[in-house]
């Protein structure tokens, strides 16, 4: 069990970003980023939260992680998107899709 949870804390990867995109695109965007990859993904029972699954990954059986998005936090119009997951693969795609996500909020400023 130990080795379990430390292979969880090595590859955790947990991240608070904003977004100006609604709460709704972010999920949507998210689900079909993580299906290509390879990854299952839907909305919860939770408004506002995504699951991430997928099979093993290094010492883990199986992988997990979730999203959040939620609205008009800090000033009107600003979606809070926090990403939390563990494994090799889907620690680094999850960092993949926030740089999508920023590169998506920045083409949107310029049109």
């Amino acid at each position: 069990m130990e080795a379990f949870n430390t292979e969880l804390e090595r590859t955790a990867f947990q991240k608070k970003a904003v977004s100006k995109l609604p709460p709704g695109e972010v999920l949507e965007l998210a689900i079909g980023f993580f299906k290509d990859h390879g990854y299952r993904s839907a909305k919860t029972g939770r408004p506002g939260q995504i699951f991430v699954m997928g099979g093993a990954e290094g010492a883990l059986p199986r992988v997990t992680g979730e999203i959040s998005a939620r609205q008009d936090v800090g000033k009107a119009g600003t979606t809070l998107i926090t990403l939390d997951a563990s494994g090799e693969r889907l620690g680094p795609t999850m960092a993949e899709f926030l740089i999508h996500l920023r590169q998506i909020g920045k083409q949107r400023k310029t049109e």
